[in-house]
């Protein structure tokens, strides 16, 4: 089984001079309930090589201990450094697709028609797709067969607008992705802030926040499953 997880190449925070990228536990998490399920991991991201980490995601409040094992794992971390570039990818070679969340994706896997069509030509060949916290967002343009907006009619979650408040972002994002699903038909739901929340609707997998990434993991393995068991 092969699956492709897709970083932000993007690490830059608006105009606040601070840095962004993605969230450390984000990837760290799923990345070892596919590794210790067997599963060929393959990373990506829109310039290939090393992804930027949001620098936050390492503070020692926001480490885990999965956070904490990427870091000692050797294989992992050339593999982080060694990204593919997206536009190389064939979904064909693929089971599946996970995006890790961080802010970075706001700005460009949104709008890179590499990983809007990597998710359409996916979910066409019946194949699941996973998204989590900020990567939901990236759903805002993604069509459906029929040209609506994929999320159209379709319960999913993500990182909420009181989680952007809460982190003193909401004037800085391009976008509250929660409102445009809302506003694209999607049929949004959420727990508290920082609790796990993971929707799965048919074949797409979402997750609200870092604390959802394992459990959304786990969620796309189950899958999967269910899948080759067809």
């Amino acid at each position: 089984m092969k699956i492709l997880m897709v970083l932000t190449s993007h690490d830059q925070l608006g105009n606040t001079g601070k840095k962004t990228g993605f969230w450390l536990e984000e990837l760290a998490a799923p990345y070892f309930v596919f590794h210790d399920a067997g599963v060929d991991i393959t990373l990506a991201s829109p310039k290939g090589g090393q992804p930027p980490l949001d620098p936050k995601s390492n503070e020692p409040a926001f480490q885990t201990e999965d956070t904490r094992r990427f870091e000692r794992d050797a294989a992992a971390m050339g593999a982080l450094g060694n990204s593919l570039r997206l536009s190389d990818i064939n979904q064909a070679e693929y089971d599946s697709v996970f995006f890790p969340g961080g802010h970075g994706p706001l700005w460009d896997l949104t709008n890179d028609r590499n990983a809007l069509s990597l998710i359409e030509d996916m979910l066409s060949a019946g194949k699941p797709v996973a998204l989590v916290c900020h990567a939901p967002g990236i759903l805002t343009n993604v069509k459906a067969p029929d040209g609506k907006p994929v999320a159209k009619g379709r319960a999913v979650t993500g990182f909420t607008d009181s989680e952007e408040e809460a982190m003193h972002l909401v004037e800085v994002v391009p976008y509250l992705l929660e409102d445009v699903l809302k506003e694209q038909g999607a049929k949004f739901s959420k727990t508290a802030d920082w609790g796990v929340h993971v929707v799965q609707d048919g074949q797409l997998i979402t997750g609200q926040n870092p604390a959802s990434s394992k459990q959304g993991a786990r969620t796309l393995l189950d899958a999967l499953g269910k899948q080759a068991a067809a």
